[in-house]
């Protein structure tokens, strides 16, 4: 029988060491059985201070009676430990953590629970991004909700734990595991930010491609020449005067390569498309090929 794959609470750590103890909390009494908790932190003094606090709460890798592991990693600029995010740079420097921390923990096999609440707001959205990535369809994301009140009663650590009738929740973040349906998106981890956007753009420019060029595919001769001169910006009036045809066959074709739009980009029925929309589309499509 093959054996539970070894679960990991990922997080990112800010000022309050609470968030991570709250959340395990929930997750313990949820029946999930965590091997390990792994927070990335900053340098900041606040932050090695709730990092000390945080480990109060796993003496001896045991947390409470179970027998629960904590690590923590330091995002690292240049060989040295970030205090904080001030450029570009630093959010660099917080990505390669982030996604290196997240593909070799699922390079091992691990199954991975990951925290986005809590640190600095640009870690928690490199963390989505590394999830995007790299996560499976059994892993999870979550949010936690702490009631204003026990946030002020906890605020820097005072409360590590709080009863189950103190309103904390966790919240499952719906995210869709891109990795896992596109693999060659993983071979991103390795370059930077800015290199990623530009990856996406290309990918989707390539996706929406293909979709023009389906249409294209089952449009007649004369069918594709109104497409042309819609996807250069004319109006209706202005493509009948151009291929001297009717307003009415114009139209007539519109709806014939609208509906071939709707089936390529699975649209509904009722969703309301134009001559607009048509140039939106396939003007760069048309510009991209010269013609």
């Amino acid at each position: 029988m093959n054996e539970a794959p070894r679960t990991v609470l990922v997080a990112p750590l800010g000022g309050q060491p609470q968030v991570i103890t709250f959340a395990l909390d929930l997750l313990l009494a949820q029946g999930v059985t965590v091997d390990e908790v792994v927070v990335i932190h900053l340098a900041a003094p606040r932050y090695r201070q709730a990092y000390r606090r945080l480990a109060e709460a796993f003496p001896g890798d045991r947390y409470g009676a179970r027998a629960i592991h904590l690590r923590g990693v330091s995002v690292m600029r240049q060989e040295r430990a970030l205090d904080d995010v001030c450029d570009t740079t630093d959010a660099d420097a917080v990505w390669h953590t982030v996604h290196e921390l997240i593909a070799g923990l699922k390079g091992r096999g691990l199954r991975l629970h990951l925290l986005l609440t809590g640190g600095r707001r640009l870690m928690a959205l490199m963390a989505v991004s590394a999830a995007l990535l790299h996560l499976e369809h059994g892993d999870r994301a979550w949010h936690l909700y702490t009631p204003d009140a026990t946030v002020a009663a906890a605020y820097n650590g005072v409360l590590l734990h709080v009863p189950a009738d103190a309103g904390v929740q966790l919240i499952e973040v719906p995210l869709a595991p891109l990795g896992a349906y596109f693999p060659g998106l993983r071979p991103l981890l390795g370059a930077s930010p800015t290199d990623v956007i530009a990856a996406r753009t290309r990918w989707l420019d390539e996706v929406e491609q293909g979709r023009c060029r389906v249409v294209l595919a089952r449009l007649s001769e004369r069918q594709s020449a109104v497409l042309r001169a819609f996807a250069e910006g004319l109006a209706p009036a202005q493509v009948a005067d151009r291929l001297v045809i009717t307003p009415k066959t114009v139209d007539a074709h519109k709806t014939t390569i609208l509906a071939e739009c709707r089936i390529a980009w699975n649209l509904p029925e009722d969703a309301r498309l134009s001559y607009h929309w048509l140039r939106e589309k396939f003007g760069r499509y048309f510009a991209g090929l010269g013609v």
